[in-house]
């Protein structure tokens, strides 16, 4: 019984998050499963994952075969690092603790490359919202100005109006006047 460690499907239509579990490989892909590892949402950046790392090592020791995408993923998380460390172990190329501060070593420098990740996201988003807003503020100052002018035009056009209201009523004054 070939053993297969994949996604399976979970989520709104066009809104998707997976399931990561151990299954039979003869399963449909939503059905029956040995063992939920954990899960994986591709809809937030970046991608949420949650890994059982130890269940994860322990059913690819035992020779669990991980389809190309949850391969990607053990990876991304370590857990491939730490079970390629173990056979060297194992073949005896190196001790336990020295395969233990190589993962550790390794490990450091992929969180730093995830926390500068998830940094340069952040600064991109703030400075998408700093555009907007200044866009935003750009957008009202002309919308005032132009309102200003319309006013000040309004202003002048019943001051001439105005004007010409009294020369009418002064011109008919001076006619009766006159007369």
């Amino acid at each position: 019984m070939p053993v297969k460690i994949r996604l399976s499907r979970r989520g709104k239509k066009r809104y998707a998050f997976y399931h990561i579990v151990v299954a039979d490989s003869r399963a449909p892909r939503d059905g029956r499963f040995i063992e939920r590892i954990g899960y994986y949402n591709p809809n937030t950046n970046p991608a949420t994952i949650e890994l059982d790392f130890d269940k994860a090592l322990d059913w690819l020791m035992k020779g669990a075969q991980p389809t190309d995408t949850v391969r990607a993923i053990l990876s991304y998380k370590g857990v491939l690092m730490k079970k390629h460390l173990l056979q060297g172990v194992k073949k005896g190329a190196f001790d336990e603790a020295e395969a233990e501060r190589r993962f550790k070593a390794w490990y450091e420098e992929k969180q730093k490359k995830i926390a500068e990740k998830e940094e340069k996201i952040r600064a991109a988003k703030e400075a998408a919202k700093k555009a907007q807003l200044d866009h935003e503020k750009k957008v009202k100052e002309n919308r005032a100005q132009e309102l200003a002018k319309k006013y000040a035009e309004e202003a002048a056009a019943e001051k001439t109006e105005e004007g010409a209201e009294e020369n009418a009523a002064e011109e008919s004054n001076a006619e009766q006047a006159e007369n």
